[in-house]
């Protein structure tokens, strides 16, 4: 069996991770959207990696990844990855994969259930959000209860912000809407569930100083900075990085889109104070996911009481 997730032997922590094919090799995103998001990100017409081959990709470079899916069965009318897929998959290989679920909002009372179940019986750890394919405004009080479970369970709630490479290119950008994914609208979750960790997912453009704005106001919100090469990262973010956030920032690849070889490439070029490194790459995950020492997770937390290129995604 293998050995669950021993952080001191860890060089890194990448928080954004997308689970874009199922155990029988149907993808996660209808076909032109694929289509659409492989020429946006380039190059295209490469194998998606099913999760047993993310795990070992990660293995060999002695990192974690927290992986998703994104259900927006709603708007695509296209069936998500099943959260319970990404769940057994963590289980079999618990040293590298952590596992996170995603939820339409638009299932209400299904969704609160399934969040639910999912924390209790599959040892989810978080949740991801992608507004502009779920086509909702996070501060929508219509899915308060679902972040009332989360914040109840302790687990945190990732959220894409910014421009969006689905649905790039395709006629009307595939009906996908911008609009959605302005960071400020987590202000409000932030401050009406002060104790739900959010995390706010990307460079957030055209919105940057909202989302740093909003993650120096509020303590329990934190920034990923996955989807884009680091050497695109806009000034008033590496600035950030390097003072006021310093510990609220995340490593994230957006892989298998960008791999983490890439963007740890570009990582190294960022003008960062070297005490900062080794928070933005690992330090700062650790602390937010609880895992203590790596052995056992704060007893605080839900997982100690449930066991062990341009724009983004």
């Amino acid at each position: 069996m293998t050995a669950a997730l021993d952080v001191a032997s860890l060089t890194a922590i990448d928080v954004h991770v997308h689970c874009e094919v199922s155990k029988d090799g149907r993808p996660s995103l209808p076909p032109d959207f694929l289509a659409a998001s492989e020429k946006h990100f380039g190059p295209g017409g490469q194998r998606l990696p099913q999760l047993a081959e993310v795990a070992d990709h990660y293995r060999e470079r002695r990192m974690a990844c927290v992986v998703f899916t994104v259900d927006a069965e709603s708007t695509t009318g296209y069936p998500a990855i099943p959260n319970e897929e990404v769940a057994e998959a963590a289980a079999e290989h618990p040293d590298v994969l952590i596992p996170f679920a995603s939820i339409d909002p638009a299932k209400g009372r299904m969704a609160v259930r399934a969040a639910r179940r999912l924390v209790e019986q599959h040892q989810i750890r978080g949740f991801k959000f992608h507004p502009n394919m779920q086509a909702f405004f996070p501060n929508d009080r219509a899915v308060y209860p679902l972040y009332e479970t989360l914040e109840e369970l302790g687990v945190p709630a990732l959220f894409h912000s910014g421009q969006s490479g689905i649905g790039a290119g395709l006629p009307g950008g595939g009906g996908v809407r911008l609009k959605y994914s302005n960071p400020l609208h987590l202000d409000d979750v932030a401050a009406d569930f002060p104790d739900l960790d959010i995390i706010i997912a990307h460079p957030s453009f055209p919105w940057q100083d909202e989302a740093l704005a909003v993650a120096t106001h509020k303590p329990k919100v934190w920034i990923d900075l996955s989807g884009w090469s680091p050497k695109y990262f806009p000034p008033q973010l590496v600035q950030y990085a390097n003072t006021l956030l310093r510990e609220k920032v995340l490593f994230g690849s957006d892989y298998p889109l960008i791999t983490p070889d890439r963007w740890l490439r570009d990582f190294a070029e960022l003008p960062l104070k070297e005490e900062v490194r080794p928070l933005i790459l690992k330090d700062n995950a650790v602390r937010l996911f609880g895992l203590g020492d790596g052995k056992s997770p704060s007893s605080g937390s839900a997982w100690a009481s449930n066991g062990p290129s341009g724009t983004q995604t």
